[in-house]
């Protein structure tokens, strides 16, 4: 099935929040789909990155679920178990569990994560093939811009 090409009046008319949300949900199944292939999903990687003082933890301290939920309230889907997730790479070795329910990162773990992080250009390179770094700034600014026009912060966590 062949669509028509739009052209630029009728884009021009066309609705943001459909085609933010149309994007976000084919983004987020491309990566997840290349990620799965290599062996580990993306709340997986999360977990490994917000316990790890190496990258998104500010302290390299132990969380809980709930408290690793709070830390990617912005970014999980309501279909992420953060709990099984996290048993997974407990049995890898790459986390550990304290007395408090406190999950920890382990040398393993992080040495992990840093082999995941590396597949993350090929994973980018894949979804910008074809677009000008300057368009894709545009379109980001545009968005922004958007999202401000709504009453919302761009800036926010």
């Amino acid at each position: 099935m062949t669509h028509p090409q739009l052209t630029d009046a009728e884009l021009a008319v066309q609705p943001a929040a459909y085609w933010t949300g149309m994007s976000y949900e084919a983004l987020i199944a491309f990566t997840r789909e290349r990620q799965a292939e290599l062996g580990f999903t993306q709340p997986q990687f999360w977990l490994l990155r917000n316990l790890s003082e190496n990258d998104l933890s500010p302290d390299g301290r132990g969380m809980t679920v709930p408290e690793l939920q709070q830390a990617m309230r912005t970014y999980i889907r309501p279909e992420d178990d953060l709990a099984a997730e996290a048993e997974v790479l407990l049995r890898r070795g790459w986390l550990t569990r304290d007395g408090d329910g406190r999950l920890w990162i382990t040398e393993a773990g992080d040495q992990a994560r840093e082999g995941l992080k590396r597949h993350a250009p090929a994973i980018r390179g894949r979804i910008h093939q074809g677009i000008d770094d300057a368009d894709y700034v545009t379109a980001l600014k545009v968005l922004r811009q958007m999202i401000r026009n709504t009453g919302g912060d761009p800036d926010a966590p």
